[in-house]
C-alpha cells in the first residue's frame, strides 16, 4: 500500500512539474500575441523643472488582423498619452505617446496602462527619468 501512495505521489509530482513547464513557455500577457513593442520602458533621462517631456513607444501589429488600441490611462495626472486611433493594420506600426509635465523634483517611474479592443488584460509601459531644478 505505501509503495502504491508513494508511487501515485511521484507521478503527480511528474505530472505537475510537466504541466508548469509546459505553461512557462506562453506569454503572460495576451497583448504579446497581438503586438510587438519596440521598447516597454523609456528612461528620458534628465529634464529640468517644469520643462515637459514626451516620448513615443512604438509598437508593430503581428497579428494576422487589425488591432485597435481602445485606451490608454496612466498612473497619475502629471502624464498624458495619446494612442493611433484608427486600426493598425497586421504588418503596420503604431504608438503610444507619453507626455509627462515634469512638475516635481527627483527620480520618477510612471506607468501606462494600454488597452486592445478584445482583450482583458492591459499591457504595462514604463516612463523613467530625473527632474532637476
Amino acid at each position: 500500500m505505501k509503495k502504491f501512495i508513494l508511487s501515485l505521489f511521484a507521478s503527480m509530482l511528474v505530472t505537475t512539474a510537466i504541466f508548469a513547464q509546459a505553461q512557462s513557455g506562453t506569454s503572460a500577457n495576451p497583448v504579446d500575441a497581438k503586438v510587438k513593442f519596440k521598447q516597454e520602458s523609456i528612461d528620458f533621462g534628465k529634464t529640468k523643472l517644469n520643462k515637459p517631456v514626451s516620448v513615443d513607444f512604438e509598437f508593430t501589429n503581428t497579428s494576422k488582423e487589425p488591432v485597435l488600441v481602445e485606451t490608454a490611462r496612466a498612473s497619475c495626472g502629471c502624464t498624458t498619452p495619446t494612442w493611433t486611433k484608427e486600426p493598425i493594420l497586421p504588418g503596420k506600426k503604431g504608438k503610444i505617446t507619453a507626455g509627462y509635465s515634469a512638475n516635481s523634483v527627483g527620480q520618477q517611474n510612471k506607468t501606462i496602462w494600454v488597452k486592445l479592443k478584445g482583450v482583458d488584460q492591459d499591457k504595462e509601459l514604463h516612463l523613467t527619468g530625473t527632474v532637476e531644478n
